[in-house]
């Protein structure tokens, strides 16, 4: 346990189910002398408060030590395969399926800082910076994630964010987006590819249709934005910023299978 009791911190339910997940430590070279349970836990401080690298309290491990290892689980794809098993675990302790078979798919502009970086600017929101595109389940859960410059359209980034999941989802069928989504080419290459069917929500159908059920993804950005690291997007790298949306999907599904 790290020598914090920060409201951020795992539990020990929650770190009995990341430990062994994690990369099992090189018995190379000199022996590990950071507790890798309180690095999880600074990622976590880090992204619900917002704060700076160099900004975390001393009670976590020294900033930089916490940053080689959340770049280096990056770079090694440990967050993506962390948030894919917690999310099938949460799936069955749901009483649901491991694959779902309808997602529900929208994005989110967001202003960029002066870090620099892939932006642009989202002439109907009236937005520069960049646009956060996630697709969810029934339940709200985030599956995947895919983060553009503001300006590209939503149907482009719908194609780049779903290219390569029937692989990972192979029961999914239907996909939900709003009229933003709205594309003939995007419609086929999903028929086609994926073998998905695109069913697109109109502004003023009725919500308890199928087709209706878009205000969950707009529940999920609700859930995302609880965290003030994603108040707007402070990384130069836009595969930073998709890690940082994984993590806060990670720990949203953590809060759900363990909280004691």
């Amino acid at each position: 346990m790290s020598g914090s009791q920060y409201a951020t911190n795992v539990t020990d339910e929650q770190w009995s189910i990341v430990e062994p997940l994690l990369p099992t430590p090189s018995r190379r070279g000199r022996r590990r002398r950071v507790n890798r349970r309180a690095v999880i836990d600074a990622i976590f401080y880090l992204l619900r408060t917002g704060c700076q690298w160099r900004q975390l309290p001393r009670e976590f491990p020294a900033w930089n030590r916490v940053y080689w290892y959340f770049r280096s689980w990056q770079r090694s794809g440990v967050w993506v395969r962390l948030q894919r098993e917690i999310y099938r675990l949460t799936r069955i302790r749901s009483g649901r399926a491991e694959c779902p078979t309808v997602v529900i798919m929208d994005g989110q502009s967001v202003k960029t800082t002066e870090v620099g970086g892939t932006r642009g600017f989202d002439a109907f929101k009236r937005v520069k910076g960049r646009k956060r595109h996630i697709l969810v389940d029934t339940l709200g859960l985030p599956i995947a994630n895919r983060v553009e410059a503001a300006d590209i359209s939503d149907r482009r980034a719908a194609a780049l964010l779903i290219a390569g999941l029937k692989a990972i989802f192979p029961a999914i069928t239907t996909v939900i987006a709003d009229a933003g989504h709205e594309s003939e080419i995007l419609a086929s290459a999903l028929a086609e590819q994926q073998g998905w069917q695109l069913h697109i929500v109109k502004r003023r159908q009725r919500a308890f249709k199928i087709t209706g059920l878009t205000w969950i993804v707009e529940r999920s950005f609700a859930w995302l934005g609880r965290n003030r690291r994603l108040s707007k997007d402070y990384d130069y790298r836009v595969q930073t910023s998709e890690t940082m949306i994984d993590i806060a999907t990670t720990r949203l599904m953590l809060n759900r299978l363990a909280t004691g």
